[in-house]
């Protein structure tokens, strides 16, 4: 399954309550934290709310087999 990495990079200070709740949803709390998240549009909504806060990219899929 996809995913998306989500990384926080801005402060949450002097951000609204619902961005601050977003960001803690994805499990992004303070500055550098990093998160992997589904790739869907629930994700895909919250990421948008606070695009201006976070750096996102496609996971990486780990394990050479």
């Amino acid at each position: 399954m996809a995913g998306i990495q989500v990384k926080l990079v801005k402060s949450l200070i002097g951000s609204t309550k619902v961005q601050i709740a977003t960001a803690h949803a994805l499990g992004l709390r303070k500055i550098g934290d990093v998160a992997v998240q589904p790739d869907n549009a629930a994700t895909r909504g919250k990421l948008n709310r606070i695009a201006h806060l976070i750096e996102a990219e496609e996971a990486v899929q780990g394990g050479a087999n």
